[in-house]
């Protein structure tokens, strides 16, 4: 090991790092927790209680197990400029774990512990899948190629990192769009500013000074938060009651399943956008980290699944190197404990925060694009277009839902004729970071002429695709015979395709370049 040339445990560019994740951690947190408390109503006592802590250990051990990583990594290869990996809950699991698995259960039993034991079981149920999953990255890895991952990031960087701060940036743009060009002067335009500061620090501190002279904060938000003020510290899930959440789990296993891939499967596609970095992590040791504190999780009773998360390369291209990241966990676990969450973001205004993720969704893109050789930027393109129909239809479910009906009452004919092909965006957007993946890869080596390749991953797309993996909303046999017709049909396209005039497919230097 090599101490001299290692990543300090703290740096001035961790103090950016640190207000950027440590605010998009907390703000993940903080949503998940107000969906159960406010959303779904379920008693503060669990959640505060029991709920908050659990998390708070998985998200806060994390953290600092991965600061540790990458300090170590720095001491073995001598450099100062390795980045931990960011990590901390998975978003879209909060919104299903509170609407699609313990409220349904609450309905059902009208008992909330039984439907918390639920979500207990199903997070549990995650962190299998994932650590199965930490085995078999490498494997993916190996056969998949790397401007197809990166791809995928890119699509879930445009839609659900960015798509929703941005908007929010837009309805309050006098706080939003000031803190934003703050965030973009400092990180990518490398902008010295006054005294010095962090360009994160700055746009929270200028983003909150405008915002409470301005009247758009609430002090009583404020005196609410303080007044709520108790101790809570994690304890062991009972085995009894968990059984009970076993028992009634099997309605929300085709739910799960699919979850938990896409989970592993967005932790590897980060620490492979590492890699593109610099800072090469080993695949299994490190997808095992959210995997594994995803189970000690649930085995305090939290009922959240744990990822790296999206956004390496902009950390490290802010200055942020180790001490973030173990900020970050020492940070969440000292406020969870303390039961300070909901007055942080009584303070702070959450649209000065949320410029910070428009950033990492910039980096994430640029990256992709800047990784993908010329002549594959088809194949990124493409990869795009799943996300993209799934965020569409997520937003659609919402509208209709926030009205009190569905795309089925309202009719998929009714839609269609008005624009909106419902039906065919579900199918492409369900799962959509694996058929970005495999649609990017198909399309790639159909650019490189390698027909037979592309033809063997569109069977596996077709295989994936019959048994509702992908392009489906449950996992069956036969759910996806249609996608699946398609998809053979594609592939013995491309068979014949290779067949024919074989000996001219070959891709020439030119064409390299172009």
């Amino acid at each position: 090991m090599n101490d001299r040339h290692a990543t300090p445990w703290f740096v001035k560019g961790d103090l950016n790092g640190f207000f950027g994740l440590f605010s998009n951690v907390l703000t993940n947190l903080l949503a998940a927790i107000g969906l159960l408390v406010f959303a779904i109503n379920m008693p503060g006592d669990i959640v505060y209680g029991k709920i908050v802590p659990a998390t708070a250990i998985a998200v806060g051990l994390g953290g600092i197990i991965l600061a540790i990583q990458a300090r170590r990594l720095s001491q073995r290869e001598g450099r100062d400029n390795v980045t931990a990996m960011p990590y901390g809950i998975s978003v879209p699991h909060y919104f299903v774990v509170a609407f699609a698995v313990m409220l349904p259960v609450y309905v059902q039993t009208n008992d909330w512990m039984i439907a918390w034991a639920v979500g207990v079981a199903w997070n549990i149920v995650q962190g299998l899948i994932m650590t199965i999953g930490a085995f078999i990255g490498p494997f993916i890895q190996k056969y998949i190629p790397r401007s197809a991952m990166l791809a995928s990031l890119a699509g879930i960087a445009l839609t659900y990192i960015a798509m929703n701060p941005l908007g929010q940036v837009y309805t309050t743009p006098y706080i939003g769009l000031l803190t934003l060009v703050i965030v973009l002067a400092g990180w990518l335009a490398h902008k010295r500013l006054p005294g010095n500061m962090p360009a994160g620090l700055m746009a929270i501190a200028v983003g909150m000074v405008l915002a409470w002279a301005t009247g758009y904060m609430d002090f009583n938000e404020v005196r609410t938060a303080a007044a709520g003020f108790s101790l809570a510290f994690p304890s062991i899930f009972g085995l009894d009651l968990l059984a009970e959440g076993f028992a009634l789990l099997a309605p929300f296993l085709p739910a799960a399943i699919p979850l938990a891939i896409y989970d592993f499967l967005e932790s590897l596609d980060n620490i492979e956008s590492a890699a593109a970095d610099g800072d090469h992590y080993p695949t299994t040791l490190t997808m095992l980290v959210p995997a594994l504190l995803t189970l000690v999780g649930a085995f305090f009773g939290s009922v959240y699944p744990m990822i790296i998360y999206i956004g390496h390369p902009g950390w490290k291209k802010a200055g942020a190197r180790v001490g973030y990241s173990l900020a970050t966990g020492v940070g969440v676990i000292f406020l969870a404990f303390l039961g300070l969450l909901p007055l942080v973001l009584s303070v702070i205004p959450l649209v000065a925060l949320l410029p910070i993720l428009v950033y990492i969704a910039m980096v994430i893109g640029a990256q992709a694009f800047g990784e993908t050789e010329k002549r594959h930027i088809p194949a990124l393109i493409i990869a795009l277009m799943p996300f993209v129909a799934s965020y569409i239809i997520t937003q659609v479910n919402n509208a209709l839902g926030a009205i009190g009906t569905s795309a089925q009452e309202v009719g998929y004919a009714t839609l269609a004729a008005n624009g909106i092909p419902y039906l065919g965006w579900q199918t492409l957007g369900s799962a959509d970071i694996l058929v970005s993946m495999l649609l990017a890869t198909i399309v790639i080596y159909i650019i490189d002429k390698q027909f037979r390749l592309a033809a063997i991953y569109a069977g596996i797309a077709a295989l994936l695709s019959f048994f509702g993996i992908i392009h489906s909303a449950e996992i069956g046999v036969g759910v996806g015979l249609d996608v699946a017709i398609g998809y053979v049909v594609a592939a013995t396209g491309l068979i014949a395709l290779g067949l024919y005039r074989a000996k001219e497919d070959v891709v020439t230097e030119r064409e390299k370049v172009s």
